[in-house]
């Protein structure tokens, strides 16, 4: 899904909403699986992928950790202490995109 599917997408569920044929929480649902979906066939090019860090041992869901792009595994720990404060010493870092 490139950007302008995803923000048609995400715009269509903000009408659903405004037109009241959802509520807030299927609209949050809707626009997570939009972004998911983004970000899982986000086409960075070939030096950068998409990675999700989150405290290490913690049973990671789809929620937990943060998600964001960087050149590598060490580059992604890197971020996510910038962005994060009071993150464990031990993180694990998984690739998202392809």
């Amino acid at each position: 899904m490139d950007r302008i599917s995803a923000l048609r997408n995400v715009e269509d569920a903000l009408a659903s909403f405004e037109e009241g044929d959802c509520d807030l929480g299927e609209l949050e649902r809707r626009v997570q699986t939009i972004l998911r979906t983004y970000v899982s066939e986000f086409d960075v090019g070939e030096s950068l992928a998409v990675y999700r860090v989150a405290p290490a041992g913690v049973t990671e869901t789809d929620t937990d950790g943060l998600v964001l792009v960087a050149t590598g595994p060490n580059e992604a720990r890197a971020q996510a202490r910038e962005l994060a404060d009071g993150l464990p010493e031990s993180l694990s870092v998984e690739r998202v995109s392809d």
